[in-house]
């Protein structure tokens, strides 16, 4: 049996979209799988958890050990990812304690802090990194493992800490790849070839 699901399960998920070349974790749970729209060319691995509304671009691997809460909107645009146990969060509690915290609790005890989450292109996050909400990460922007990002990134930065901190602007010589890769899925997913 394939680790990944197969083309008529991927049907039976429900997601809002997906398109070609979709390969997501049997082991992957998926909450809301009606408001979640999935690209071409997508990889989503092991243990990874996708709830509420997610919108996934094309060419985007999603390591192991994700979760991504999109109560309030997360997008990764295209060539963004998801290195191993990052999460996401469109929604965090006041911790402050003068509201009540929790899932179970009612929304008038609690004050929730929300807003969309957005990766940009060619943008990644190292392992372990943990975005709060009301979030944008600039296109080619990246972090260092264990990185909590509780501002926006500038576009092509390298960013790392707690809290995060812009280190240095990242090059954009892969840009240089883009037009040739993207010549080759559309190859791969006409189906005139095998994995490029």
């Amino acid at each position: 049996m394939n680790s990944f699901y197969s083309e008529e399960e991927l049907k039976d998920l429900n997601l809002k979209s997906y398109g070609k070349n979709v390969k997501i974790s049997r082991k992957c749970s998926i909450y809301g799988a009606e408001n979640i729209e999935v690209g071409n060319n997508v990889r989503i691995d092991d243990f990874t958890i996708l709830s509420g509304n997610i919108k996934i671009g094309n060419n985007v691997h999603i390591s192991a050990y994700c979760a991504l809460y999109g109560k309030n909107e997360i997008e990764l645009q295209d060539y963004s990812g998801c290195s191993a146990r990052c999460t996401i969060y469109s929604e965090t509690d006041d911790f402050s304690g003068e509201y009540m915290v929790g899932a179970v609790i009612p929304e008038k005890y609690t004050n929730v802090n929300s807003g969309k989450v957005l990766l940009g292109k060619y943008s990644q996050l190292g392992a372990n990194t943990i975005v709060m909400p009301n979030i944008k990460i600039g296109e080619g922007a990246v972090t260092g493992s264990l990185t909590f990002v509780n501002r926006s990134l500038e576009d092509w930065t390298i960013n790392i800490g707690i809290p995060v901190k812009k280190m240095k602007n990242r090059k954009k010589d892969l840009l240089k790849y883009v037009s040739s890769f993207e010549n080759e899925c559309k190859v791969l997913l006409n189906g005139k070839k095998e994995r490029i």
